[in-house]
């Protein structure tokens, strides 16, 4: 069932026709003196322009190549090429409109023809041939002239990384790559003023463009390239892993624009062993920057469920980041890229993924050719504003950094029941340091490129579009295990799209409300169990089978980022209920409860510093104890909190006898504030679980989404208990995989097991 790529949400949705006062938005100003936009998104009115780089990191860049005609373009199916997009008219050009079409998009001129020259040439690939070669010490600190023995060498290194791209295989297998595309799915998606973003930045002089992006899919090395093709911004080099392809698909992938790491750049004990390649390596990153051809770098590994940055991703960061502290070019404009899959005909899902052994041509064409002619819904490709990374490692380098401690010296008291104080301190960042010795850093700046890492992947996460079937899996596995009515099931339905939009993120979808829904459970047909009912409806059940249970969580996973703070914050007070439950009576209830703010805001930020950064998409320039003070604010904006006020107190709201000028609710001592930057009275506050009907289940929801990896670290902590002597690390990690495997499936729904608990219906 085709969905119409409109530019707006459509009236459809008859059960959100307006969004409710209720709530009401509320800014905090971390940064004095920062704008602000404030909107309240309309289902059928307004749909929020994603996308915005940080204005904390990079304000001038946020103020540059964005402009607010840019929101009422519409999107733009870029699978949908007629003979509008030709120069010629007639029958015989409505059927030949894809090569006519490919054959007039432009190609930039591509590397140099001096390229290896250049390289061969640079001072770094001569001090090292200076370090190996030692005849050639006495004749001159650069060699004129490159001797044929360590050339070639060098030339054969510069092979593994690259090839010269070949014009006539580009558009051919662009004619090919569009053919099945329009066989694969309904509409492939871009945001017209996105894309107009990209093109201003690829105007800049001087300055090329690195693409990151994230990697829902083996398809995004062949969509992506394509997509910037047709949209005249050129072919872009895209990093592939070396170790993922045989030799003949490796070469293929060379001559379209692929480029790898070279394996001897990974060895760092031996000094001699790899130098060359880590200098040809680097050389090349120059000389790429150079030249201004584009570079699209992929932030994560496919298939993962959970933002992570990638060893390889890191690397060509840290290539990025080197070139431009040498002075290669004057700056470097950093396009964050969202990727939205209804669902990704993957050639690696099946076998391929959990094999080792690599890809081959025919093993991946045979599962496209067998994909041909299924729906797989839609794409969507999202471009987030563009950031000049000279601003970035400025504004980064002046920042004052505040106390930082170890994960253990962190939690430990906090395990041995002892009350300290976390609020002004910061987990360390070891975590962001070099994954692996591809390129060699200091402490310092390996550090810098941790968190450009992750600034970029939360950027690329928080501009992706929220697919049909990522809604409908999500509930399906957090909020509906055992079943629900299609009527019940799409009043759900257009319930989190609301909550969606009023997060600020948007939908990759448009069209009326049944037909989403049957579209989504269409494309989930292998995961979902359908069955008549003489009453008129019919009861959706999501299958009980392992592999639909990983297909749905897969999919459902795109919605934690969206919902991260709400659900961090409803984890901590489910463990303050937790450790309250020995001291209730039998009738006592959740909505009796009295929670201090301290205390969940002591209990949320524990939470905090035990998950990693990237998995909460928690930007480096926000201190985890603002990120807290947010999750409490959001908790009481969706309504889960209210404030509780004894009665012979004033009134919270009443402020005719306070005296703002000397009880600021905001005073800047450093960079970030700390104890003393909020109102006395403010720790004391307290507040009560709301009693509202959809509270209950909209907490046990958000309980939900974040529980598997709870679970998981509660069982790797059982585990570690329970080891006795030292092992080996690769048995010891088998070992605890295998355990956490069949933990998970053995174990049951966590929604079920929270149904069944009647004396706390909020563990």
């Amino acid at each position: 069932m085709a969905l119409t790529p409109k530019g707006y949400a459509t009236h459809s949705l008859q059960a959100e026709e307006k969004l409710n006062s209720k709530r009401k938005e509320k800014a905090w100003l971390p940064v004095i003196g920062m704008k602000l936009e404030i909107s309240t998104p309309f289902l059928g009115v307004h749909r929020p322009f994603v996308g915005r780089c940080c204005q904390i990191c990079t304000p001038r860049s946020w103020e540059s190549l964005f402009h607010k005609h840019l929101l009422s373009l519409g999107f733009h199916n870029a699978i949908r090429v007629t003979e509008e997009d030709t120069r010629y008219r007639g029958w015989l050009v409505r059927r030949l409109c894809h090569f006519l079409a490919i054959s007039n998009w432009k190609i930039p001129s591509s590397s140099p023809g001096d390229f290896e020259k250049k390289i061969c040439h640079s001072k770094r690939v001569q001090d090292v041939m200076l370090q190996q070669v030692p005849q050639a010490r006495g004749d001159s600190p650069i060699l004129s002239q490159s001797p044929a023995g360590w050339r070639s060498e060098v030339l054969q290194v510069l092979s593994q990384v690259q090839a010269p791209i070949s014009l006539l295989l580009v558009r051919l297998c662009s004619w090919a790559l569009l053919k099945v595309l329009t066989r694969l799915f309904h509409n492939v998606l871009l945001h017209k003023g996105q894309v107009e973003m990209v093109r201003k930045a690829a105007q800049v002089p001087d300055v090329p463009l690195v693409f990151l992006s994230t990697h829902k899919s083996c398809l995004d090395g062949l969509l992506l390239p394509f997509l910037l093709f047709s949209q005249g911004l050129g072919v872009p080099r895209v990093t592939w892993e070396y170790q993922a392809f045989t030799p003949p698909l490796r070469a293929l992938l060379s001559q379209l624009g692929g480029i790898f790491l070279p394996l001897e750049a990974e060895h760092v004990a031996d000094r001699n062993q790899g130098a060359l390649s880590r200098a040809v390596l680097t050389s090349y990153a120059e000389e790429l920057l150079k030249s201004r051809q584009h570079l699209l770098i992929f932030l994560e590994k496919p298939f993962s469920s959970a933002p992570h940055l990638s060893a390889p991703g890191w690397d060509w960061l840290a290539l990025v980041l080197g070139a431009f502290q040498a002075g290669a070019v004057p700056d470097v404009l950093l396009v964050p890229v969202g990727i939205s899959y209804d669902m990704a005909p993957d050639v690696c899902f099946g076998s391929q993924a959990s094999s080792a052994r690599p890809l081959s041509f025919w093993s991946c064409l045979l599962p496209i050719c067998r994909a041909l002619g299924q729906g797989f819904g839609c794409v969507r490709v999202d471009f987030a504003q563009p950031f000049s990374l000279q601003e970035y490692v400025a504004n980064n380098c002046s920042r004052q950094s505040c106390i930082r401690k170890s994960l253990e010296e962190l939690l430990l008291p906090v395990v041995f029941g002892k009350r300290t104080s976390l609020m002004d301190c910061e987990k360390s960042e070891e975590g962001l340091l070099g994954l692996r010795a591809a390129v060699a850093l200091k402490a310092e700046e390996q550090i810098l490129v941790g968190r450009l890492g992750l600034h970029s992947l939360t950027a690329g996460v928080s501009c992706s579009a929220v697919t049909a079937v990522g809604i409908m899996s999500a509930l399906l596995l957090h909020k509906h295990r055992e079943g629900v009515f299609l009527s019940r099931l799409m009043s759900d339905f257009a319930w989190l799209t609301e909550e969606i939009l009023l997060h600020q993120r948007d939908v990759a979808f448009s069209g009326q409300l049944r037909a989403l829904v049957l579209h989504s459970l269409t494309l989930l047909r292998g995961c979902v169990s359908l069955h008549q009912l003489s009453l008129g409806d019919v009861l959706v059940a999501p299958q009980a089978t392992e592999p639909a249970m990983r297909q749905l969580s897969l999919h459902g996973a795109a919605l934690l980022p969206i919902f991260m703070a709400e659900a961090v914050g409803a984890c901590a007070i489910n463990a303050l209920l937790v450790e309250m439950l020995p001291f209730l009576g039998p009738t006592a209830l959740p909505a009796d409860i009295i929670l201090s703010q301290q205390e969940l805001q002591e209990k949320t930020l524990v939470l905090v510093q035990l998950l990693p950064r990237d998995f909460l998409l928690l930007q480096p320039c926000q201190p985890a104890f603002c990120y807290c003070q947010d999750v409490l604010d959001k908790l009481i904006q969706c309504g889960l909190l209210v404030a509780e006020e004894a009665s012979s107190e004033r009134p919270a709201c009443d402020t005719s006898r306070r005296r703002f000028s000397g009880e600021l609710m905001w005073k800047e001592t450093g960079e970030f504030s700390d104890d003393s930057d909020y109102d006395e009275d403010s720790g004391k506050r307290c507040f009560k679980i709301s009693q509202l009907d959809n509270c209950f289940d909209f907490f046990l929801f958000l309980c939900s989404l974040l529980s598997p990896v709870l679970r998981t670290y509660e069982r790797a902590a059982a585990f570690l208990a329970e080891s006795c002597c030292p092992q080996p690390e690769p048995a010891y990690t088998e070992k605890l995989q295998g355990i956490l495997l069949r933990k998970a499936r053995e174990d049951g729904s966590f929604v079920r097991a929270l149904k069944q608990d009647t004396k706390l219906q909020s563990v």
